[in-house]
């Protein structure tokens, strides 16, 4: 559904942030079409070595896996699209933001999803979504609304909850002002 949302269209140039494994690559691929790109981030090592062997396999020349941690991300491009897939870290990260952002064209459409805490009163629940989600995520705050560090980042935003309002899907485009840096202990 996120890869559908990005709505991408031949010739673009996407950043796939926290690209893991490479699953959205082939979804990626098809809309840029030969003549576009996806150029994915990633810190992890093992994860990197997946998604680089994920292109090879498929020769996949249009495919680009940057190893870093996004905040310090050489990227090599200024994209048209933005993809941020299950990366709750990454979304409470003003300057993993702001590297992105800076890498993308004022309009370019954002699209960003992945766990969140369902209503307070559903704790039985958010317990479940609190273990799956251990193992990949190094902070939980700002799980009940993950986007709200994205928000001041874009325009025409708004947010779909999914399953229970255990998921999420934000939309929006990018805005030609980077918001200022927020004042708190989640940057």
């Amino acid at each position: 559904r996120l890869v559908a949302e990005l709505d991408t269209s031949p010739g673009d140039v996407v950043l796939d942030v926290g690209c893991g494994t490479g699953l959205c690559f082939d979804g990626l691929r098809r809309g840029v079409g030969p003549g576009g790109s996806v150029i994915g981030i990633d810190e992890s090592v093992d994860m990197v070595r997946l998604a680089r062997s994920r292109a090879e396999g498929r020769r996949w020349t249009n495919v680009t896996v940057v190893h870093s941690p996004v905040e310090k991300a050489q990227i090599p491009v200024v994209a048209d699209k933005a993809l941020f897939c299950a990366v709750h870290d990454v979304l409470q990260s003003y300057e993993a933001l702001r590297i992105v952002f800076e890498h993308l064209r004022p309009g370019a459409r954002v699209v960003a999803g992945g766990g969140k805490y369902t209503t307070p009163w559903f704790f039985p629940l958010n317990m479940q979504v609190t273990a799956l989600h251990k193992p990949f995520v190094r902070c939980f705050d700002g799980f009940a609304k993950p986007w709200s560090r994205l928000a001041p980042f874009l325009d025409d935003f708004h947010v779909t909850e999914l399953a229970l309002g255990t998921g999420f899907c934000a939309v929006g485009r990018a805005r030609e002002v980077m918001p200022p840096r927020p004042n708190d202990h989640l940057t």
